[in-house]
């Protein structure tokens, strides 16, 4: 083992006793409300971390993209739902392939998408199994509920496609102002999804799985009424937006980035060597507010050039070129992927490395 200290920077930290923590709470709400938990292992990437949740008890795990599933089903995960709108008889093939080795089931939106999927298992005498996605809220792909069965019997009559339910992310929740209004927009979520997967069942349409998604509405839309599944992912991190928004404490955040003061140039700034290679552009939710925020001080990351992170000094507090400080990210989805490891640490000591396996898999 090594001590922190050790570390060259910059480097991602992750703190192996708050990540167990954050499986095990989030697993505790998903049993308490009766729901399935389904990780999304977008936030992680790694088979260290999916393998952590699913023997804390999840069902399976959440991918977008087939080249992720394709990375966690050679480590040996075996269930699998792609909660993207996948489109092609390219990826259908792969899709197909990987079926023989887990069960896969992959979101539709429309009936073109569904239908380039299904040819190819129709050819080979097989069914994909398909969760139609609803738009609760964020607006961004998803079919509206009012137009819902509808677009579900559009996919069920498809050749090659087994409809089993329907899915949702309530991704609207990252503008919420405050943490009632977040649970709010969890309850609409759960809601809105529930009473969709109804109305199909009362048209004779397949919808057993009810499944909601995202770390800030997690807690509230899991315990609507008629929801089977959950799908969060930033909380197995935690970060700075998750904070704000009202998710967790500081103190439940397990990544940070250890990173170097390089330049002291003015009692208002100085730079660190953690730039938007490191730290990522993602913005600050539900206010942007800069790139991150210094671990134990109130001085925040201003501005980010690729290799640099500049720090908007508070008054009062002062950086000395050599020190060493600890950011807490905007957004950890985003920093895992930069990365191609990340570093396991336990309070200063260094316990080993968390592989990125999937990273920059994106297609």
């Amino acid at each position: 083992m090594t001590d922190v200290e050790e570390l060259p920077t910059p480097s991602v930290l992750v703190d192996v006793d708050v990540l167990a923590q954050n499986i095990e709470r989030m697993q505790r709400l998903a049993r308490e409300a009766g729901v399935a938990l389904r990780p999304h292992a977008k936030t992680h990437k790694s088979p260290e971390v999916g393998r952590l949740q699913i023997e804390a008890g999840a069902r399976g795990l959440t991918l977008a993209k087939t080249s992720e599933a394709e990375v966690f089903a050679a480590l040996g995960f075996d269930d699998l739902f792609l909660g993207y709108p996948i489109f092609g008889a390219d990826k259908a093939r792969r899709l197909l392939a990987l079926s023989d080795r887990v069960l896969l089931t992959v979101g539709a939106d429309s009936v073109e998408g569904a239908r380039s999927l299904g040819a190819v298992f129709a050819a080979a005498g097989r069914r994909l199994r398909v969760r139609m996605k609803v738009d609760t809220g964020l607006h961004r792909v998803g079919v509206l509920p009012e137009h819902a069965v509808r677009m579900a019997a559009g996919i069920a009559e498809l050749p090659g496609v087994e409809l089993v339910g329907v899915f949702t992310h309530g991704g609207q929740g990252y503008g919420a102002p405050t943490p009632e209004e977040v649970a709010k927009v969890g309850r609409h979520e759960g809601r809105v999804l529930a009473e969709t997967a109804a109305a199909l069942r009362e048209a004779g349409l397949p919808a057993a799985e009810v499944s909601v998604g995202s770390t800030p509405t997690a807690a509230s839309a899991m315990t609507s009424p008629g929801v089977t599944e959950c799908r969060p992912g930033t909380y197995v991190y935690n970060d700075r937006s998750q904070v704000a928004l009202g998710s967790c404490r500081e103190a439940d955040c397990a990544m940070s980035v250890l990173a170097t003061v390089v330049s002291a140039p003015a009692a208002d700034r100085a730079v660190v060597d953690a730039g938007s290679k490191t730290l990522s552009t993602d913005p600050m939710r539900p206010v942007d507010d800069g790139f991150g925020a210094v671990v134990g001080r109130r001085t925040r990351v201003a501005r980010l050039s690729e290799e640099h992170g500049v720090l908007a000094v508070e008054p009062g507090e002062r950086f000395r070129v050599g020190e060493r400080v600890r950011i807490l990210p905007n957004h950890a989805c985003v920093v895992s992927n930069l990365h191609d490891e990340l570093v396991a640490v336990r309070g200063e000591r260094v316990e080993g490395r968390i592989r990125v396996a999937a990273r920059g898999k994106v297609q």
